[in-house]
């Protein structure tokens, strides 16, 4: 019978470290190359296109990634915030209690998506309500491709900030598809800051191209 050694102690424990050392560089590769067509595509939108630099809208820095919380959708049911990531999202807050302003926002939010063009599928609505007040009836048939998301104000506030001396409601906010809040256009947007919010969104639109989807 044939009797065969055991290994020493110290080269198992060397055979572990090697396999978790060689774990933690697969798990980082897996991860850079999940990341590099988001790294690339802001590149070529803030540095390779020097007209990108001009743009409407207000970066934000740093960004803030779509919060874990829950929300309702008008029928009351849940909706985990985190399931809209996939798509570029514009996105209006506002009281249910629509306001001259809130309609105004609203009309532009559907406007920008319209005018797209063949790629207004890859960018979604979402109407954010910060309140239980009821919807007025006669905006629901504009609001039939829109998201409309009731979210706890407190949960609003850590995610989408104005300007300085400014509502939240008063500007249209970007989300890009990893679920990061990176734009927000100026208040009360008129025609003439419709037509430079396109551009920014065209922008985006093409230096993305690569690593977002129409339709969900």
């Amino acid at each position: 019978m044939t009797v065969h050694a055991l290994p020493l102690p110290a080269d198992v424990a060397q055979a572990d470290a090697q396999r978790t050392h060689s774990g933690r560089w697969k798990m980082l590769a897996l991860l850079l190359a999940c990341a590099a067509p988001v790294i690339a595509s802001y590149f070529t939108y803030y540095v390779v296109r020097p007209e990108a630099r001009r743009h409407y809208g207000e970066l934000i820095t740093p960004q803030v990634d779509l919060p874990t919380a829950r929300a309702l959708n008008l029928q009351g049911q849940e909706v985990t915030l985190s399931t809209l990531k996939g798509q570029w999202l514009l996105v209006s807050v506002s009281s249910a209690i629509c306001a001259e302003a809130c309609k105004q926002n609203l009309y532009f939010q559907r406007q920008l998506r319209e005018i797209m063009g063949k790629e207004k599928d890859r960018l979604e609505r979402v109407w954010v309500l910060t309140d239980d007040a009821p919807v007025d009836a006669t905006l629901l048939p504009a609001l039939n491709q829109a998201h409309v998301l009731r979210v706890m104000p407190d949960v609003v506030k850590t995610w989408l900030s104005p300007a300085e001396d400014r509502s939240v409601e008063d500007h249209l906010y970007v989300i890009d598809p990893m679920g990061h809040f990176m734009m927000r256009f100026p208040a009360h947007m008129d025609v003439a800051g419709a037509s430079k919010a396109k551009k920014d969104l065209d922008r985006l639109m093409r230096a993305s191209a690569f690593w977002d989807q129409a339709g969900r």
